[in-house]
C-alpha cells in the first residue's frame, strides 16, 4: 500500500524545480471561470492578464501547489493559502512578496479559527487522505466555496482518493456541475465544478 509519504514525494518531483509551471497555470484559466470568478482589467495598467478582483473578500486557498491563483487577484482583504508538499524555498518568498500567508500543511489540518469570505478547492481533493473533512471544512469557515475537482478519475500515485460526484454534492449540501472537458486550456476528463455557500 502506497503512503501518504510517497504520494507527496511523487508530487513534489512532478511539480520539480517549479520553474515551468504554464500548463497547469493555463487549467487554472478554466477552473477559475467554472469557479464563478471573473477577469478584470488590470488595475495597474501594465496590463498583467488574467486579474481576478475580489474587492475586500478574504479568501483561503486549500492545497494551492506552488502557483496559487491567488497571486493573480487584486483584494484588501487577507490571503491565505496552504499545501502540504515541500516546494523550492523561493515559491514560499513569491508567496510573501504578493501578500499570501502561505502555510505548508495540509487542508485536513485547517483550524476552524479564522472565517473567511471565500474558501477555494480546485484540482485538491482527489491529492488528498480525507476529501470529506476538508470539504466540510470548508463550508464551516467560509461564506463561499468556490470549487472545481476532476471526478471518477481512480486511485493512482499522487492521487490516493478517487472522488464521487454524488459524495461531494452531499458534502456541500448543493448540486455541482459535471462537464466532460475535451481539450479547452488542456483540460481533459470529468469535471465537477460549482459555488456553493457555508454551513
Amino acid at each position: 500500500m502506497t503512503t501518504w509519504a510517497e504520494h507527496q514525494e511523487w508530487e513534489r518531483q512532478w511539480w520539480g524545480a517549479c520553474t515551468n509551471t504554464f500548463a497547469e497555470e493555463a487549467k487554472q484559466i478554466t477552473y477559475a471561470n467554472r469557479m464563478g470568478l471573473v477577469v478584470v482589467s488590470d488595475p495597474t495598467g501594465c496590463e498583467r492578464w488574467p486579474v481576478y478582483d475580489l474587492g475586500d473578500k478574504s479568501v483561503l486557498d486549500i492545497g494551492c501547489g506552488p502557483v496559487s491563483m491567488l497571486l493573480k487577484t487584486e483584494t484588501t482583504g487577507e490571503k491565505e493559502a496552504c499545501d502540504p508538499c515541500r516546494y523550492p524555498e523561493w515559491v514560499e518568498q513569491r508567496y510573501a512578496a504578493a501578500g499570501i500567508d502561505y502555510r505548508q500543511m495540509p487542508g485536513e489540518d485547517v483550524q476552524h479559527t479564522n472565517d473567511f469570505d471565500e474558501v477555494w478547492l480546485y484540482n485538491v481533493l482527489q491529492h488528498t487522505v480525507n476529501a470529506e473533512t476538508i470539504a466540510r471544512t470548508a463550508r464551516q469557515i467560509a461564506k463561499t466555496v468556490r470549487v472545481f475537482e476532476w471526478v471518477n478519475v481512480g486511485e493512482c500515485m499522487g492521487h490516493p482518493t478517487n472522488l464521487d460526484p454524488f459524495l461531494l454534492d452531499n458534502w456541500y449540501d448543493g448540486r455541482g456541475v459535471i462537464e466532460q472537458m475535451t481539450g479547452e486550456n488542456q483540460c481533459v476528463g470529468t469535471a465537477y465544478y460549482g459555488v456553493f455557500g457555508g454551513a
